[in-house]
């Protein structure tokens, strides 16, 4: 069981969470406990959110924080299975991440937001056993405004480019990368390409 509110700061839902669970042990085993643990929330949150007013109030009145947008580019060598590809998509839309997945062979996600979604973004999709995958780069840029004007991408795109040969398998496709390195140009990344792949990326004329 596990609580979560948007008006909770991390630390206030962490330790809410971390009385709940403890009430939740001491019920005798074999007792009905979703009931009991809705009832203990009700009885017991009040101060959790009390507490993260007052903090929001004290915030309000002192100096306009930055934010910092955080940006990963995510290889793999290849992203084929459908259920992958949906665990990926939902993941990113639940943290508020934009960016894009582009299936085939090679695979290659970018993700953008803010810090703590992208790492739970990337702790979710590796496991538990998502091998061959590695974060290539990562890119922090700060603002006092809102990181929405940082974005590269205005939502989570999916990408499937022409691809070509498929040696025999079914699935084995490799993606035309120059249609990839034309979309990352227009992305304001082409930079990104020769930290992804080992070589300068070269529009065909």
């Amino acid at each position: 069981l596990f609580a979560r509110s948007d008006a909770l700061h991390r630390q206030q839902q962490l330790q809410l969470n971390t009385r709940l669970a403890s009430h939740i042990s001491c019920l005798d085993s074999g007792d009905l406990c979703v009931c009991e643990a809705v009832q203990w929330v009700k009885d017991n949150s009040l101060p959790f959110l009390d507490n993260s007013r007052m903090s929001s109030e004290r915030a309000s009145r002192e100096v306009r924080v930055k934010e910092t947008l955080h940006r990963m580019w995510i290889y793999s060598h290849h992203i084929y299975r459908q259920e992958l590809r949906k665990k990926i998509f939902d993941c990113a839309k639940k943290l508020n991440l934009t960016g894009f997945c582009l299936t085939g062979k090679p695979g290659v996600i970018c993700v953008e937001g803010l810090r703590e979604n992208c790492e739970e973004f990337w702790h979710d999709i590796r496991y538990p056993n998502w091998k061959h995958i590695s974060c290539k780069h990562v890119e922090n840029m700060e603002t006092e405004g809102s990181i929405d004007n940082l974005r590269l991408f205005h939502g989570f795109e999916d990408l499937q480019f022409q691809a070509h040969g498929d040696y025999g398998l079914r699935n084995d496709y490799h993606m035309d990368l120059g249609q990839f390195l034309e979309f990352l140009k227009q992305h304001q990344s082409g930079h990104i390409f020769q930290i992804l792949f080992g070589v300068e990326g070269k529009l065909s004329e």
